[in-house]
């Protein structure tokens, strides 16, 4: 059953400009879309009564060290605990990695799974299993991009309304390995935004007309378009279909490029230069500013699919030359939000495919490891200051409130307003449950 799409207004962009509500409010699209949104019925997913929550997916592909991040074991030996000390976070007795400053001083604002484990030890399988909450079906390699199973983007794109004129998935700077739609077609691919948006040359993919072509000159093509559409195509029904992939990608960015709101909404220089400085004038900072923008527009699913997270080599080094920057990002995202009054229907989550090994190897890094990972997750209604579940004291493995991948995309879905146990009909015929144990993490609802 595909919700009820009841969030159309009759307020149109017309009515918008006569109003001159984006010259008032100084945001385009954004704040019009949120005042459009409130004025309107609440937005109810398929399960709960109340409007459901966004989610920003922060996805720290290659698979981060539990160890250097959210689980410190300042106790264990050297070869285990590693160069970094564990400090005090805004939670009595809680530690996090020193590499987490930021975090550490708002984690009363945060959840923190340490409890989660699976059985995929590569990449490929890996990320699969947490951005979908299925295992891959048959073993797949450390660099396979797989689908066998749609995404949580694509799922909540499927089932949740989007606002007029913008998708209900992104993904920047690109698609994670598994993040496509798998059998919910084209439709419920991510839009992908790549580039930089620290950059002065920042231009979003068909938000405007290639150089040299004016938006007339494309209605014009976009009228051939159509009569040529008039022709019945083979198989243009059918799910998966290459052009009625490419109809999907056509319509959307036509929407984009025809709308100088939805423009704006992607132009992060609109905003106070401060908050862009306390996002972090570097590429993730800006991706997350940019993640907030399209969460006060109604976008449901946004993904930032940041890599470099494969610690096999010089753990410590990567983490000192990148960490900080990420960990200020992330926490100026949760504190901006909610500063906002947004955290609490926005979820947040950081995570990636699976921790790192307990001992250090001979190049100074860490190695896959399954049997142990740590997962943020604050707002969307989460209780705030708290830690689910335990590692042993070596960090080996989940050992107090063990989880797995599917309970954790239970959660994201319950915060979603979807209910995990939903059935999907593929267009085989065959029926698939998104996610076969659909029991969130009660400690977290």
């Amino acid at each position: 059953m595909v919700p009820p799409r009841n969030c159309q207004s009759s307020t149109t962009r017309r009515d918008c400009l006569k109003l001159g509500l984006g010259a008032l409010m100084g945001g385009g699209l954004v704040d019009a879309l949120r005042l459009r949104g409130m004025a309107a019925s609440p937005a109810k997913g398929r399960f709960g009564g109340a409007r459901p929550t966004n989610c920003i997916l922060i996805w720290m592909d290659g698979g981060p060290s539990h160890y250097e991040t959210f689980d410190p074991k300042p106790e264990a030996p050297a070869e285990v605990r590693g160069e970094f000390q564990a400090i005090e976070t805004a939670i009595p007795g809680v530690r996090f990695s020193e590499q987490m400053k930021n975090l550490a001083a708002i984690a009363d604002k945060l959840s923190i799974i340490r409890s989660v484990r699976h059985n995929q030890g590569n990449h490929g399988a890996g990320n699969h299993y947490m951005i979908t909450g299925a295992p891959p079906r048959i073993p797949v390699g450390c660099g396979a991009f797989v689908s066998f199973h749609p995404s949580m983007g694509s799922v909540a794109a499927h089932e949740r309304p989007a606002p007029d004129g913008l998708p209900g998935y992104f993904s920047m700077p690109s698609m994670t390995r598994s993040g496509g739609p798998n059998f919910l077609g084209a439709k419920y691919a991510p839009f992908v935004v790549g580039g930089d948006p620290n950059s002065d040359g920042f231009r979003v993919r068909d938000v405007a007309p290639p150089g040299g072509l004016e938006i007339e000159r494309v209605d014009d093509r976009r009228a051939l378009r159509a009569r040529l559409d008039h022709f019945k195509r083979f198989a243009d029904k059918t799910a998966g279909d290459p052009a009625s992939a490419l109809d999907e990608y056509y319509r959307q960015g036509y929407e984009l490029m025809d709308s100088p709101e939805a423009q704006r909404a992607f132009d992060v220089s609109r905003e106070d230069p401060r908050v862009r400085d306390a996002y972090g004038r570097n590429a993730f900072g800006q991706r997350c500013l940019l993640a907030r923008r399209l969460v006060e527009a109604g976008v449901p699913f946004i993904t930032l699919n940041e890599g470099g997270w494969d610690h096999h080599v010089g753990i410590f080094d990567g983490f000192k030359n990148r960490m900080p920057r990420f960990d200020a990002s992330v926490a100026a995202l949760i504190q901006d939000l909610d500063q906002r009054g947004l955290l609490e229907s926005t979820l947040v989550v950081v995570l990636g495919e699976f921790g790192r090994t307990p001992k250090i190897n001979k190049d100074a890094g860490r190695d896959h490891w399954a049997n142990a990972m740590s997962i943020l997750m604050a707002g969307g209604g989460a209780p705030r200051g708290q830690v689910v579940g335990a590692t042993d004291v070596y960090g080996y493995a989940a050992s107090e409130r063990v989880l797995g991948p599917e309970n954790f995309v239970s959660t994201v879905y319950s915060k979603l307003g979807i209910d995990p146990a939903t059935a999907l009909v593929a267009p085989s015929g065959r029926l698939t449950f998104l996610v076969s144990d659909p029991n969130p993490i009660r400690e977290l609802m």
